[in-house]
């Protein structure tokens, strides 16, 4: 029997800027990561984004990024290993304030674009926001990419992890992903990202854009809540793992 978390990053919404439809698409994951005020999100879109998954019966993880408000956290900046670890628990604490206010806790720490990215081929940066998330909370749950140094330093911090696929994003043959800047980085067909997402939990495989099937272990699926097909896409997801026969469960009950 298979199980999977359906996960979404919520709470990106700024000042009096709204991005996402999150009210609609959280009824449909298992687990959220919320922006934490350095790439996107404030402390009211912190605290009602908090409010919105204990409401939902939810889990809420941290989504701490760079500190790139313009660039929304997407752009590679030059980064020493104390200064990202000084990044993510500076986010780690503002983001559990609100979770112990609601008497929530976080179930996970997931790092955001660039840093994601960075940190998926960086050992140093690894180690670095690995020791970080230990420091504060050997509890939580590292969500990485799925077969990344991130998640090799977390498992050597003593960290639970959890390994990430992306339903709408094209993978490369070493099992990274496509970046947005090159074509065909994002897949738009829903039909086309639906089946190849039941195929990455099912049976572990994903075609890469070179054409080499690529193993792949799917603990968690992302999926984006910032467009207007959103709330279908992610129902649609979940109907069709579902029919397969996968229940969708939080991360801390799957690793």
């Amino acid at each position: 029997m298979y199980q999977v978390d359906l996960n979404s990053d919520l709470g990106e919404s700024f000042g009096a800027y709204t991005i996402g439809l999150d009210s609609e698409v959280i009824r449909y994951v298992s687990s959220v990561n919320v922006a934490c005020g350095y790439h996107a999100g404030d402390p009211l879109v912190m605290d009602r984004t908090v409010a919105l998954a204990k409401a939902a019966g939810v889990a809420v993880g941290a989504h701490p990024g760079f500190p790139d408000l313009m660039g929304f956290g997407r752009r590679n900046l030059a980064c020493s290993p104390a200064e990202a670890k000084a990044y993510i628990q500076y986010q780690m604490g503002a983001l559990g304030a609100f979770a112990a206010a609601q008497g929530v806790r976080l179930q996970h720490v997931k790092p955001h674009g660039a840093l994601y990215n960075m940190a998926a081929k960086d050992p140093a940066l690894a180690k670095a926001i690995a020791e970080g998330i230990a420091a504060v909370d050997k509890g939580v749950i590292l969500l990485g990419l799925a077969g990344s140094e991130m998640l090799k330093a977390g498992q050597a911090a003593g960290l639970r992890v959890a390994s990430e696929v992306f339903a709408d994003r094209a993978y490369q043959a070493d099992g990274t992903l496509v970046p947005r800047k090159l074509p065909g980085a994002v897949i738009h067909d829903a039909g086309e990202a639906i089946a190849r997402t039941v195929r990455m939990v099912t049976e572990g495989k994903v075609t890469a854009v070179t054409g080499e099937e690529v193993s792949i272990r799917a603990d968690s699926i992302c999926v984006h809540g910032d467009n207007p097909s959103a709330v279908e896409f992610v129902k649609d997801i979940r109907a069709a793992l579902e029919a397969e026969g996968v229940t969708i469960a939080p991360i801390a009950r799957i690793v």
